[in-house]
């Protein structure tokens, strides 16, 4: 019998258990796609705060990003998983998905937030000029003229943080998130077919990164279209 690790039967006897990393891969997605929308809220109220003139939002906005940016994601979600239900008076309980719907979009908001200011701050200050002459307050500004512009400045490292934060969804495994990786590894510890099962899980992972890439790498040649148009 063939006992490498790349062996037919292995490979047979992974195929016939391909359910447990759909349905990992299921909630891979269900995951990313709650965090990543997580993420880009926190990203653009924080890029605003930290882009405004009260120094107190200024300086909130510099301690989330500063905090997140110089810890693991680790740290966020041991906190949420054990921390969280210990403190009193409040002790809440998550389940594994919500901490890390939770735990991986407040982390990459704090990413998202860089990705937006630097966006924001690309515009030309004319524009911010010609808003104020028209009346427009702080927040109409950006939400009806500066924002609208920075999309396509933004695109391409918005959507590096999205594949970042659909692979940082693997960490989950270590609180067992029931996602790709903690299902393939299950398997693997339980069937001792390792090759297979990292196989099969990398390449979820990278299908699913690099079809976004491509669709919006796609989306930003449109907008560059539409905008040399103009």
């Amino acid at each position: 019998m063939d006992t490498s690790p790349f062996a037919a039967w292995r490979w047979t006897d992974t195929f016939n258990h391909i359910n447990v990393f759909i349905d990992g891969f299921y909630l891979t997605l269900s995951v990313s796609l709650l965090a990543l929308s997580i993420a880009i809220v926190l990203g653009i109220i924080h890029a605003l705060m930290v882009t405004s003139k009260i120094t107190i939002l200024q300086i909130w906005a510099r301690i989330y990003v500063e905090f997140f940016q110089n810890t693991p994601l680790l740290i966020t979600l041991f906190f949420l998983y054990y921390v969280l239900p210990q403190i009193p008076l409040i002790g809440i309980t998550l389940d594994v998905f919500s901490i890390g719907v939770l735990g991986i979009g407040t982390y990459h908001g704090a990413y998202m937030s860089e990705v937006f200011r630097s966006g924001i701050q690309a515009i030309p200050n004319g524009q911010f000029e010609a808003a104020s002459s028209y009346g427009f307050t702080y927040f109409q500004k950006m939400i009806y003229i500066i924002l609208p512009q920075t999309i396509i400045i933004v695109l391409p490292p918005c959507v590096n943080q999205a594949v970042n934060l659909i692979k940082n969804t693997s960490v989950l495994a270590i609180i067992a998130g029931a996602e790709i990786m903690y299902n393939a590894d299950s398997y693997a510890q339980s069937s001792l077919n390792y090759a297979p099962a990292y196989v099969i899980a990398g390449i979820l992972y990278f299908s699913t990164c690099y079809f976004l890439a491509m669709f919006m790498r796609r989306w930003e040649q449109k907008l560059k279209r539409k905008y040399s148009a103009r």
